[in-house]
């Protein structure tokens, strides 16, 4: 059963992130990861306000995902994103 990560970002400094968009990308490849909504157009029609940025990326399994969060590659990732902006991320096992 294929899973995704949710996420929100909300951007505080857009060029320190950029250090983390820069890594991110190879880290979740290495698990098959597949960006499906990457930015874009949003709107919270229920809930907290609309984040900045919404991300949906979709992995083979929920397993395979969560490895993928804790693995030594995303995690080197996450440094660059660390005080320059506020992350929710929820792995969702689906269809």
């Amino acid at each position: 059963m294929k899973a995704y990560w949710i996420a929100q970002v909300d951007i505080e400094d857009p060029e320190a992130y950029a250090q983390y968009t820069a890594r991110a990308p190879q880290a979740i490849a290495l698990y098959d990861g597949r960006f499906l909504a990457r930015g874009g157009r949003s709107l919270a029609l229920e809930g907290r306000d609309t984040p900045e940025r919404s991300v949906v990326i979709e992995f083979d399994s929920y397993d395979q995902a969560l490895a993928c969060y804790h693995s030594p590659e995303y995690q080197q990732a996450c440094r660059y994103r660390t005080g320059v902006a506020r992350v929710e991320i929820v792995i969702l096992e689906g269809l």
